[in-house]
């Protein structure tokens, strides 16, 4: 629609204004809709959600078409804060998904602190109507909001016309509408170091030894000692023990596989080590469990990096 609607049309093509009666609506530039910084934030987008849901088999392609009905933002609200909202899982008319949007919209406001109506750059009728703009405005509020350690395309920006349809007659302007900020410059700016990726920085300041020194002092009592993260959390055994002595619980031996031999053992080890911290307060919906299984460091690290922080000063 956005690339289609300020384009020349035939004689017998009307664009329905209609839908735009008593409202105002902004439509990017067909020739923004080619910018390659839009497209990164897309993608970069597209990858988050398809990361997040990964355990509920989600795939997303393009965020506006997929997002529309709800469907997905019900999963992303329920894996990012742990809410489960009275909801059909499946809205299958108009009128359901536009129920279902606003019980989700409602909720998602509040839980990003928009109580100013005019803070907020979307609505169910954008959202329903597969406005790319708005939903892009809502994933980014999102992605600050619950991940604000992930890294987006900065000063992302975008031409827009502002329409305003009314009985006298449409009136447009052309503005630009920012969808991400210029993250280099600006008061309380971050510097490179501080927006990296704070894995990243574990392992090139080798302060993970740090986190290795916390994991053994707590596994002392076990008469265990871990020497390499990856090879010997990669089965899940050791990080369900340390979790239970973190958090002060036991876990039953017979809900895990204290000595796995295959991958679907390990696999399933680790899967509960996740859903328990999950149930505890640290979302780990960045991580996934094949690459614990596969020795993968960073991901093993960000495990023990969210421990380590909760746990450091008790």
């Amino acid at each position: 629609m956005e690339a289609d609607i300020f384009e020349y049309h035939k004689e017998e093509d009307t664009v329905d204004t209609e839908s735009f009666q008593g409202e105002k609506r902004k439509i990017i530039q067909p020739a923004s809709l080619k910018d390659p910084k839009l497209e990164k934030l897309k993608q970069a987008l597209v990858d988050w959600i398809n990361s997040t849901l990964n355990r509920e088999h989600i795939v997303v392609q393009k965020l506006e078409e997929d997002l529309f009905d709800g469907l997905v933002l019900h999963h992303l609200l329920s894996r990012l804060a742990g809410v489960h909202l009275p909801v059909e899982e499946i809205a299958l008319t108009s009128s359901t998904q536009i129920h279902k949007l606003g019980v989700i919209l409602e909720d998602l406001d509040k839980r990003l602190g928009l109580q100013d109506s005019s803070q907020i750059k979307w609505n169910v009728k954008l959202i329903h109507n597969k406005d790319l703009l708005a939903t892009i405005h809502l994933l980014v509020a999102m992605v600050r909001c619950f991940q604000p350690e992930l890294d987006l395309p900065s000063n992302v920006k975008v031409e827009v016309v502002a329409v305003e349809v009314s009985r006298s007659g449409i009136k447009s302007d052309v503005q630009t509408e920012v969808l991400t900020e210029d993250s280099d410059t600006g008061p309380g700016s971050l510097s490179n170091t501080e927006r990296e990726d704070p894995i990243e920085q574990l392992l090139k300041l080798e302060a993970h030894k740090a986190i290795l020194h916390f994991v053994n002092q707590n596994m002392l009592s076990m008469g265990l000692q871990v020497a390499d993260m990856d090879k010997q959390f990669a089965d899940g055994v050791i990080l369900l023990l340390l979790i239970g002595q973190l958090e002060g619980f036991f876990i039953p031996l017979y809900d895990f596989n204290l000595t796995p031999v295959n991958h679907s053992e390990m696999l399933h080890n680790v899967n509960l080590a996740l859903d328990i911290l999950n149930d505890t307060g640290l979302e780990m919906s960045s991580v996934d469990p094949q690459d614990i299984v596969s020795q993968d460091v960073t991901a093993t690290l960000k495990i023990l990096y969210a421990l380590f922080k909760k746990h450091k000063g008790k």
